[in-house]
């Protein structure tokens, strides 16, 4: 591999570690938000629906859009704007808190949009580098992001645990640092082209195909299967099963990433015959869903919700890559068109 792509591809990477914080951070810090500057748990709620109708929005205008954009100067400023958006969301509560929520709604919509550009554009970044297995690639980039949310949530639960919630604006901080390193990376990184539609008319066509729709239908539904149990599992086993929270974070949301990151390594190095591996991951994350309604042993629900995160773990990739499949050459288009569908 040339020196500029495997530079790429851990400028890509990174990015996709800064993806786990901000889709994360948030939903860790509610407790803190709540004690501190007294914000209402709706308020706090709408920082998570704000923070995917943000990518959203940017899903839907590179679907139609994309060839009105510089790709590779988006690509490399991605990172710089997650890195903004992390400091304003720090910085702003404690030299303005009476506005607390104010500057998190700020710093939330920057570093989400950063989320948007990162879900639309890393993954074909990473399909056009030069490779001998594009799924392999593209299930290992998704990977990382898992792996990411492991190192988040373990950083995030024993930083408030040993240094006090009044320090989470040093947490995050720290945390800026990873958004930081990705646009280092990119400046000396050559960003390969990339297909786009030619107008907007160009992206009619393929959406009159049922085969696009059906798609997007499942990368939802994989989406929403995976979210389900990634926001829910700490709740579930602390309120349900009665595990403290710090444990509950630990053993739930971390558990259920290292599965998750666990199945898209696995497929990274062996993997094949996707449509499979996608089959059997939806049946098996029905009947884990089935068991942790119906169980209430604690040992037992820790399992189902490591279980779980193996079974979901190639819904999202894999959908990408059947996606791919069935339209070659559609370039960022497909990859917009399918990110709208998980956000969503």
């Amino acid at each position: 591999m040339k020196d500029q792509f495997r530079r790429l591809k851990y400028a890509c990477y990174s990015t996709n570690v800064s993806m786990s914080i901000v889709s994360n951070l948030s939903p860790v810090l509610f407790l803190t938000f709540r004690e501190m500057y007294g914000i209402s748990y709706s308020l706090l709620g709408l920082l998570v629906l704000i923070n995917f109708v943000t990518q959203l929005s940017v899903d839907l205008v590179f679907s139609f859009f994309s060839h009105k954009f510089n790709i590779p100067k988006i690509v490399k400023a991605t990172p710089a704007l997650t890195a903004g958006g992390l400091i304003v969301y720090a910085l702003w509560p404690v030299f303005s808190p009476s506005s607390a929520y104010l500057g998190l709604v700020i710093g939330t919509v920057l570093f989400s949009a950063s989320g948007g550009f990162a879900e639309v554009l890393i993954t074909p970044v990473i399909a056009a580098i030069p490779s001998d297995n594009t799924e392999r690639e593209t299930s290992k980039l998704h990977s990382v992001y898992a792996w990411g949310v492991v190192f988040i949530i373990i950083f995030a639960t024993l930083f408030l645990y040993f240094f006090g919630r009044e320090n989470w604006s040093m947490m995050v901080l720290i945390l800026t640092a990873i958004p930081l390193i990705a646009f280092i990376l990119y400046l000396g990184a050559d960003i390969p082209k990339m297909a786009t539609p030619e107008k907007v008319s160009g992206v009619l066509t393929p959406m009159k195909d049922r085969a696009l729709w059906m798609c997007v239908t499942l990368i939802f539904l994989g989406g929403a299967t995976e979210v389900a149990m990634a926001q829910w599992s700490s709740g579930y086993l602390e309120q349900a099963l009665g595990i403290p929270k710090v444990l509950g974070d630990i053993f739930g949301v971390a558990f259920f990433s290292v599965m998750l990151g666990l199945g898209r390594t696995l497929y990274s190095k062996f993997g094949k015959s996707v449509e499979k591996i996608l089959l059997l991951g939806v049946i098996g994350a029905a009947l884990c869903y089935a068991s942790a309604a119906f169980i209430n042993n604690a040992y037992l629900g820790i399992i189902i919700c490591a279980v779980t995160g193996f079974c979901v773990s190639m819904l999202w990739p894999g959908s990408l890559i059947v996606a791919a499949d069935k339209f070659p050459g559609s370039g960022v288009f497909i990859y917009a068109m399918m990110a709208a569908g998980g956000d969503l």
